[in-house]
């Protein structure tokens, strides 16, 4: 099976847009006159460009009394720009066939441009007017305001959104990061349009900017195109970072009520960060516990062997302030304290046995080859490289990173999970109606 997981990694890689194998991607450090920095791998077996990108300053800095400013205005930077009308620079996009996004994370704003490489002057030109002149009309202020608020609504009914939502309140309750990226009915109903301009004006500024480019573009013809479209932002200073957070130090269930046959259930620790010595025998821990899919100890225990849902799952959540290790399930009503008593079990028994010798060595080769799996389009790879710049990390990580994930030893996952998987951190939210289970006052 190693063999064979190997193999399909070395092939897939070898038909991606990459120019080369993942561990030997060419990334050029380009510095354009007005000095903004960028990462860039080309590749000219497509005859496009895509752009990953993001500013310093996210929903968690959202000004009291303006929540869900950052998720709005961003939605509305595409529509409408200088002299052009949402509907009109819509139609632009579709001339050029190209797409300009953006988006909001708790922690950056960020966004993309993707365009055939023959229309990358109309492309980076729409891109430019997106960041320097929207227009944010009151018409489509309204509707935008009017969809976001419908949606947040609509996420009140839906569990999983409720334990999402729940979860993020709980365990980090005082913290920016407890808020909804989307904001509240209320304070999105208040928000004017001077406001969204004055959040546009503070974020979209080139101290932290971070670009990443992928596609067919010469290194010169990219630092002009990167001048025109960000060049004229003022420098800045981005919004300061959010407190440090303090992880919780006692067990917490909370339970919300709804009216539903099955009750969905998450699980959060206390987890690791990205530049933690730990961070890749946290990868493998995570990868044997619920990241693996049908293989993981928790879709086996939960799922194969006893029948108590449809999926058991664990991932690794990092934030700029904190992270996160979370457990998903879902189960009926009457068995969904049983599915609990599982997960917990499994999360003692690897912190108290630890994983086996096949174990680690199964999610090192998972491990080692799944990067390649997902890099199947210039979009995916330009995110990965501004992900890696947003991490700190250098461009020859891509190199190392198999050595890294080989370099973990059995007793650094022993000692990682003996750290991480503690009974008295561990916060559960349940959604439903679940029978056996009490919330904590």
């Amino acid at each position: 099976m190693s063999r064979l997981l190997r193999a399909l990694a070395a092939l897939l890689v070898a038909v991606l847009v990459l120019p080369a194998a993942a561990g030997a991607v060419d990334i050029k450090a380009v510095t354009t006159p007005a000095g903004i920095k960028a990462w860039l791998v080309q590749d000219k077996s497509a005859p496009a460009v895509s752009l990953s990108f993001s500013f310093a300053g996210g929903t968690a800095s959202d000004p009291a009394g303006q929540l869900g400013v950052t998720s709005l205005m961003a939605t509305l930077l595409t529509d409408g720009a200088g002299t052009l009308t949402a509907q009109a620079f819509r139609q632009r996009q579709e001339d050029a066939a190209a797409s300009v996004s953006f988006s909001a994370s708790l922690d950056r704003l960020g966004g993309g441009l993707r365009v055939l490489s023959a229309n990358r002057e109309e492309g980076f030109e729409l891109l430019r007017m997106a960041l320097t002149q929207p227009r944010f009309d009151s018409d489509m202020i309204e509707q935008r305001r009017a969809q976001t608020i419908a949606s947040i609504n609509q996420a009140n009914q839906r569990p999983n959104s409720v334990a999402a939502r729940t979860l993020m309140e709980t365990e980090f309750a005082g913290h920016p990061y407890a808020n909804d990226p989307d904001g509240t009915p209320d304070d999105l109903k208040k928000l004017s349009q001077q406001e969204l301009k004055q959040r546009a004006a503070s974020l979209l500024i080139r101290n932290g900017l971070i670009v990443a480019a992928v596609g067919d573009i010469e290194e010169a013809d990219l630092a002009r195109l990167l001048d025109r479209a960000f060049g004229s932002l003022p420098v800045g200073t981005p919004p300061a970072l959010p407190p440090e957070w303090k992880p919780p130090t006692k067990a917490r269930t909370v339970v919300v009520e709804r009216s539903v046959p099955q009750s969905t259930a998450l699980l959060a620790l206390p987890g690791v960060a990205r530049d933690d010595p730990d961070w890749y025998a946290a990868l493998i821990m995570n990868h044997i516990l619920g990241g693996s899919g049908q293989q993981s100890r928790l879709f086996s225990e939960v799922r194969e062997k006893r029948g108590l849902a449809y999926g058991a799952s664990s991932s690794l959540r990092v934030y700029k302030r904190a992270a996160l290790l979370v457990m998903s399930t879902a189960s009926a009503n009457e068995r969904i304290a049983e599915a609990l008593r599982v997960v917990k079990a499994e999360l003692a028994r690897l912190r108290v046995d630890g994983p086996t010798e096949q174990e680690v060595a199964d999610a090192k080769t998972y491990l080692a080859g799944a990067l390649a799996l997902a890099l199947d389009s210039s979009g995916a790879i330009a995110g990965l490289l501004h992900s890696m710049q947003v991490d700190g990390l250098a461009p020859d990580h891509l190199t190392k990173r198999a050595a890294l994930i080989a370099a973990v030893k059995i007793d650094d996952v022993r000692r990682l999970a003996r750290r991480v998987l503690r009974d008295e951190a561990l916060t559960t939210v349940v959604v439903g109606k679940p029978v056996g289970i009490t919330a904590d006052p």
